[in-house]
């Protein structure tokens, strides 16, 4: 835990210190500045302490975790993680940024916090299902989480993420490898192929997605703009001519189509191969591997 006396200069006592940068530097050196009885903390979520409270401003009259993180999510949401900083949530929760350290140290952990919560987004697959079904399920839903928040994708591999929401979809994911017959050795790399893959595919969606709403354009006119900027190019015209032909036998009449029919197939040719593997190993897994299980990975990403 990061102690009152870490932080930089109370803003209570110097409020000429109070402007924004001195702010985003006192969350930088918290999650930095270590002593020597206390450790540097990996997560919030394996922190059992209460954050420090070295702070003069009162605990605000209906202020909590749970009405912060989700204000942390919408403002993540609508103006990017660049622009997010604990003076902007205080704004959007109409409270003093110190008052927001009764309840977290740093923004880092509102962040940790704010990427738990939206992967209660998704779903658990049918448990009656295939596992094929199942996947396709749980590979579709995580696809459309990180086109809906774009702001994931740098979270997802900076953080540890073993929030409890995070936990069950690793463990959902896990629950289904196991049920696709590979042998235990095979699984985690079935389990990077597939969920490599459509964090990739979901993370250049959800930035192309948001460069097309920055512009005020649909995709499709945003494609035909760009495509059209390019061909006007005498050194580039040649490279997007000589893929035409693939480009039309691609299908699909707007750019939401042939982006579907792209995900759908480049998936079923994941699992094609999870098939083939298992009819050459043979079955699921051998007696001694029965019963074993496991140690959940990180979400995939």
């Amino acid at each position: 835990m990061v102690s009152a006396s870490d932080r930089v200069t109370d803003p209570a006592e110097n409020p000429e210190k109070t402007d924004e940068k001195t702010d985003e530097k006192t969350s930088e050196k918290t999650s930095e500045k270590t002593d020597e009885k206390t450790p540097a903390r990996t997560s919030v979520w394996l922190d059992g302490q209460t954050p420090s409270r070295g702070r003069r401003t009162e605990s605000p009259a209906g202020l909590d975790r749970k009405r912060i993180t989700e204000a942390s999510v919408r403002l993540l949401d609508a103006e990017g993680l660049a622009k997010f900083s604990m003076r902007r949530l205080a704004a959007e929760l109409d409270v003093t940024a110190m008052s927001l350290y009764w309840y977290v140290d740093t923004k880092d952990d509102l962040l940790e916090l704010a990427l738990d919560s939206v992967y209660a987004e998704i779903a658990p697959p049918r448990e009656d299902a295939d596992w094929r079904d199942r996947l396709r399920e749980l590979a579709r839903s995580y696809r459309e989480l990180l086109v809906r928040h774009i702001w994931i994708s740098p979270l997802a591999g900076t953080f540890l993420n073993i929030g409890p929401n995070s936990v069950l979809f690793s463990s959902a994911v896990m629950d289904v490898i196991r049920a696709t017959g590979l042998p235990l050795e095979r699984q985690t790399g079935a389990l990077a192929a597939v969920f490599q893959f459509v964090y990739g595919f979901g993370t250049v969606e959800g930035h192309f997605k948001a460069r097309c709403d920055a512009t005020g354009l649909t995709q499709d006119a945003y494609h035909r703009h760009a495509m059209g900027t390019i061909r006007a190019q005498p050194h580039l015209r040649a490279i997007i001519e000589s893929s035409d032909d693939l480009m039309a036998a691609r299908g699909g009449d707007t750019v939401e189509e042939m982006r579907e029919r792209d995900f759908v197939f480049a998936l079923d040719l994941l699992i094609a191969g999870i098939e083939a593997k298992c009819d050459r190993t043979g079955s699921a897994t051998t007696a001694a591997h029965r019963g074993q299980q496991p140690q959940p990975p990180q979400p995939p990403r």
